[in-house]
């Protein structure tokens, strides 16, 4: 032990003990502590209950809330429990679950039962907040200004856009009618002007509308020989909303009947003074056949901007800018046409618009041809997006894709909410499933839209929109852009729906599996065709009128009774005439108290088929015997009418026929 001096002196136990079990340590900290120790961790848990038992002030003042917003989301920004919300609903006739979307007006609904203020923001309304650019002078450099062509059908709009392009875009329109937005340049004294051709059909105005917001200058098209039109109105009334200059084309001044002075004071009774009479407006008598005064028109073009317009943009920043049209195209997929507002568009840059993102793959200019990059004011096509993006969105260059799949999933998603919180609107509640009952079950014409372009399913949407009825209805399940493929084929047999294709052909597949499903396509070219067809069939789907009229009337004057038929009516037909197997109402003092058919009818011993004005007859009604002399057996038939419009039916009263013809020989003649 004296060699080892650093060794304990005790013996080491083993490590499990004497009894080879382990031993439990317990360590009490509110034991050292003491009794001050735990006293004040009793009082400490105490207030802290207190605290979160004390109510804690609502939020008060307006809450701003997106479209298709979530239970839970609405009571975080209304500072109250989801279960109220729930209660809320429930009252209403609506049962809600924590992660349902809520339609715009229940939500309003929530808001005035609890006394706030909401604002509803949907997706469209970023868009309509313009951004806002503060680029140094020195960064600014001149770029074309954007003109787009407005007015009536008809009245040479594409026609004046040819002859400044000199080339044909009418042709290949169907119809002789634009029902696209082309987008093109044409050059003055090594000056570009960009060109922006809208619609003038009335179907197509939200497509002109969306013209008049992209662009510098509006070029009002008014016909010589036809003056102001519904379109012309309308087409002035979207340039001063968007807030641009107008400069009017009189065309067709080379037909006979051309009154150009009648034009001007049309004109000028909206507003449009032309210069000659002491006004602003900017007038340009031209032909666009005959390739008339064009130069003129160019020159006042760019003379309005100059002196009004400032049109200057940073080449050097990111690009940005609308989207004037979108399409998917066979070959190439998703095709874009922009029109670039600010910064350069080149190959390889990661861009976004709406919730379609892409990385862009090629560049064409409006001729075709394929270029590097795009500059302010200038109309370019883009290959890239993973779909067609929404026509009017915003288009611009992000970091890298990532960021701009990011973006584009988060307004996808934003999109969807509010179609969910739209369909929720829809729902069957019990007092909606009664009022159906009572008013009769309404038939859905169902529909899958296809179109050849983004603007022209818009336009179609709208006009189906407007068929309104209130036993039949139109109801689009699936639109898209695009050829007609297997997958619409598959939907629309699922659904029992109308496959409707415009400007858009079905492939082979797609229409064998159409045969074999017995799936209806139509195809359209011209868009009041397919209103009018959608009409047509929506008339076939209304039920028919029924009419009742009467035949004839007969007053009991005797009665029979027969042990095993029952009680027989002796009868004179006082009016018309009264036909076996005929419905007939027994009326009595004024009141109708049953309403049967005829079972048997005699004239005297033998059967007869009618029974005319003045002539005597024994009746035998199905199923009633209580009948007493003087009633009035008022005899009528039910006629159905089949609809020939979309008209709400009125439900014709009942009419008195005329004096059928003479009896037939046998039942004239008397015992």
């Amino acid at each position: 032990m004296a060699d080892e001096p650093n060794k304990p002196s005790r013996p080491i136990r083993p490590r499990g003990g004497p009894s080879g079990r382990k031993r439990r340590v317990v360590i009490d900290g509110g034991n050292s502590r003491g009794r001050d120790g735990r006293q004040a961790r009793d009082r400490s848990a105490s207030q802290e209950t207190q605290s979160r038992q004390q109510p804690v002030a609502a939020p008060t003042g307006p809450v701003t809330v997106p479209s298709g917003v979530s239970v839970k989301d609405l009571s975080a920004a209304l500072g109250i429990t989801v279960a109220q919300i729930i209660k809320i609903m429930m009252g209403l006739g609506e049962m809600a679950t924590i992660t349902q979307s809520l339609s715009d007006e229940s939500v309003l609904l929530i808001a005035t039962e609890v006394d706030r203020e909401v604002v509803i923001k949907h997706a469209a309304d970023d868009d309509s907040e313009p951004e806002v650019f503060e680029d140094a002078d020195d960064d600014l450099a001149a770029r074309p200004p954007v003109v787009t062509i407005m007015g009536h059908v008809d009245h040479g709009k594409t026609t004046l856009l040819d002859a400044i392009r000199e080339t044909s875009v009418v042709d290949t329109e169907a119809g002789g009618i634009t029902q696209h937005i082309g987008a093109y340049q044409a050059v003055l004294d090594g000056r570009r002007i960009t060109f922006l051709d809208t619609p003038g059909h009335e179907a197509f105005t939200a497509m002109r509308a969306r013209g008049a917001k992209i662009t510098d200058i509006a070029i009002l098209v008014v016909a010589a020989d036809d003056g102001v039109m519904p379109q012309t109105r309308e087409s002035i009334s979207h340039a001063r909303a968007a807030g641009v200059p107008i400069v009017v084309a009189v065309n067709k001044i080379d037909v006979p009947n051309a009154n150009l002075d009648r034009v001007r004071s049309e004109l000028a009774t909206e507003g449009l003074q032309p210069e000659e009479w002491g006004g602003t407006t900017q007038f340009a008598e031209v032909s666009a056949k005959q390739r008339l005064n064009l130069d003129e028109l160019l020159e006042k073009l760019l003379l309005v901007a100059d002196a009004e317009l400032d049109l200057r943009a940073n080449p050097s920043a990111e690009a940005s800018g609308p989207i004037i049209e979108s399409r998917l195209d066979v070959g190439r997929g998703p095709v874009a046409t922009m029109l670039v507002h600010r910064g350069t568009l080149r190959v390889g840059d990661a861009i976004v618009a709406g919730d379609a993102s892409g990385k862009v793959r090629a560049l064409y200019d409006y001729k075709g041809e394929k270029v590097k990059e795009a500059r302010p004011g200038e109309p370019v096509e883009i290959l890239g997006f993973d779909r067609p993006p929404p026509a009017g969105e915003l288009a611009r260059v992000v970091e890298h894709e990532r960021l701009a799949k990011d973006i584009a999933q988060k307004r996808a998603g934003r999109l969807r909410r509010e179609q969910l919180a739209q369909r929720s609107k829809r729902g069957v509640s019990l007092e909606s499933l009664f009022s159906q009952l009572q008013e009769g079950v309404v038939q859905d014409l169902n529909i899958v839209l296809k179109g050849d372009v983004q603007g022209s399913v818009e336009a179609l949407l709208g006009e189906l929109g407007k068929i309104q009825h209130s036993e039949v209805r139109v109801n689009v399940i699936h639109t898209g852009v695009g050829g007609i493929t297997e997958n619409d084929i598959n939907l629309a047999s699922a659904s029992n729906a109308l496959v409707i294709g415009f400007n858009v052909r079905p492939s082979a597949e797609a229409r064998a599996l159409a045969d074999r499903e017995g799936v209806d396509i139509r195809t359209y070219r011209v868009i009041y065709q397919l209103t009018d067809e959608i009409q047509q069939a929506l008339v076939g789907m209304l039920t028919p009128v029924q009419t009742e009229e009467t035949m004839g009337e007969a007053e009991v004057r005797a009665l029979f009774k027969v042990s095993r038929l029952g009680t027989i009516a002796g009868c004179m037909v006082t009016t018309g005439t009264i036909r076996r197997n005929a419905q007939v109402r027994v009326v009595r003092d004024g009141t109708e108290i049953y309403d049967t058919s005829i079972s048997q009818l005699k004239r005297f011993k033998d059967d007869a088929r009618e029974v005319t004005e003045g002539f005597e007859c024994g009746i035998l009604l199905e199923g009633y015997n209580d009948l007493k002399e003087g009633d009035i057996l008022e005899a009528y038939e039910t006629k159905q009418i089949e609809r020939t419009d979309l008209a709400e039916a009125v439900r014709a009263p009942a009419a008195v026929a005329e004096t059928a013809e003479p009896p037939a020989e046998e039942d004239a003649e008397e015992a």
